[in-house]
């Protein structure tokens, strides 16, 4: 019998009746959600779907001959099957020899491959794409939505900020969350930060937005920003603003508002930092950042500090489109002092992450620690990563659904089913899986932005022409 998702059954159950229902390999999570969400909570549809769109190369083959047999036997194995093997194929070889010695003098030649191997696939499996190595600004916007800048900072106060940053990061905490039935953290520290003012509305119930950042789950109140982070945060601002100038802008956008501020502007009102400190072995593994109180394409400013890491994008292939090209992955080099702005529709389409490194340049400023740092040794392989983001009026705690939980639900876009970026569906989900022992309700709605009372977006002004499509 078909399960829905309307049923007491929570998502995680779900999820493993239907990678119970699927021949291996089973796809990833995410897949398995996408597919019950436009199956609508049936489980069965949602197999069914699965099934039909498995790429034929992918599907399990079954060994045929004993050449298969062979090359995967152990020693021991392998010597008895090469004594059946060999009466087997020249028992073959002898019969055809003599079935053409009867009808011709001639023997035709048969390539041996296509006596030990099946044929091949009729169709040709869609070509993988290299890993590309984005090393200057003009690759990264030209492939990504994305755009680096590098020196962004006076030289003395990034050294400045890394410094303060890092000596505030022995107080910050690793991540924690409940998956699939257990408790896992993240393998780097992070922290919260909240601006005093944003300098869009009167309205600071943003500073409670943050205390649900991560996962959802509650923390204590974010500390303010420091003097040095609200120095650079200024300049990264009118950095940003100023490249807004030339984007392309999408419709659901932040629109601004009309009440006296300045409509134009980007303006970041929060801060998430990471620290690395154990040289490259720490990172993060693909994701995409939560959508809930930032709203759909936003804007996310993205600053580095200290020693030199990978900054990795790969582009989240849409269903229709899982047939006919690949995902390709992207590595930008960030050094110190450098920004990347992660621009509207990458949250969308794109998921990123930093792979661990087996070996990482020693970092060294030319402004010397204060003297209670100097003989700490970890500074120079140590990075901090700052992403500057702009919690959105129409997104504040008081307008986010809750779920039958009674936990603020968790937006998220359906990155998988989008056929055009601009009609890009988001959904509402239960989230109480990351701070319930890993068990939700299974709640699942459609955003609709009307009836929600969000805006207003940038779809609401009078459009303005695209300079660019990235």
């Amino acid at each position: 019998m078909a399960e829905s998702m309307s049923d007491a059954t929570d998502t995680e159950t779900m999820l493993a009746i239907l990678a119970s229902l699927l021949e291996p390999p089973i796809p990833q999570q995410a897949a398995l959600l996408d597919a019950l969400i436009s199956a609508k909570g049936d489980v069965e549809a949602a197999a069914s779907s699965l099934r039909a769109r498995q790429p034929a190369q992918t599907r399990k083959r079954i060994a045929s001959g004993v050449l298969d047999s062979w090359l995967t036997a152990s020693p021991s194995e392998s010597s008895q099957l090469h004594k059946k093997s060999k009466t087997s194929i020249t028992t073959k070889i002898v019969s055809s020899q003599a079935h053409n010695d009867e009808s011709s003098n001639t023997i035709s030649v048969v390539p041996l491959k296509d006596i030990l191997r099946p044929p091949p696939l009729s169709v040709p499996a869609v070509p993988r794409l290299a890993p590309l190595t984005l090393s200057n600004p003009m690759l990264v916007e030209k492939h990504t939505p994305c755009t680096l800048h590098l020196s962004v900072l006076p030289p003395e106060l990034a050294s400045r900020l890394f410094y303060v940053m890092v000596n505030a990061s022995k107080e910050w905490t690793p991540n924690k969350w409940w998956l699939f039935d257990r408790v896992v953290e993240s393998p780097h520290k992070t922290a919260f930060y909240i601006r005093k003012f944003d300098g869009v509305t009167d309205d600071g119930t943003w500073h409670e937005a943050a205390q649900y950042w991560y996962n959802g789950r509650p923390t204590a109140t974010p500390s303010v920003f420091p003097s040095e982070m609200e120095e650079a945060c200024q300049i990264i601002e009118n950095i940003v603003n100023h490249t807004l100038q030339s984007r392309r802008r999408y419709p659901l956008e932040w629109g601004g508002c009309s009440n006296g501020f300045d409509r134009q502007t980007w303006k970041a009102n929060v801060a998430a930092s990471n620290c690395y400190t154990e040289g490259g072995k720490e990172g993060v593994g693909f994701h995409s950042d939560q959508l809930t109180y930032l709203g759909p394409f936003p804007t996310i400013a993205s600053l580095s500090l200290g020693t030199s890491r990978t900054f990795r994008l790969r582009e989240v292939i849409p269903n229709n489109e899982a047939d006919t090209r690949q995902a390709q992955t992207f590595n930008i080099p960030v050094v110190h002092n450098s920004l990347v702005i992660m621009h509207a529709s990458t949250q969308e389409r794109f998921k990123h992450s930093i792979p661990p490194q087996r070996a990482i340049d020693v970092f060294r400023s030319s402004y010397p620690p204060p003297p209670e740092m100097q003989m700490e040794r970890e500074l120079g392989t140590s990075r901090i990563n700052i992403t500057f983001r702009f919690y959105r009026p129409d997104f504040r705690p008081k307008s986010i659904p809750k779920c039958r939980c009674d936990i603020p639900c968790v937006l998220r876009a359906n990155m998988k089913q989008r056929v055009e970026v601009e009609d890009m569906h988001y959904f509402w989900m239960c989230y109480a899986g990351a701070q319930n022992d890993g068990k939700g309700c299974g709640f699942v709605k459609v955003m609709d932005c009307e009836s929600e009372g969000r805006g207003p977006f940038m779809g609401d002004r009078e459009p303005s022409p695209a300079v660019q499509s990235s």
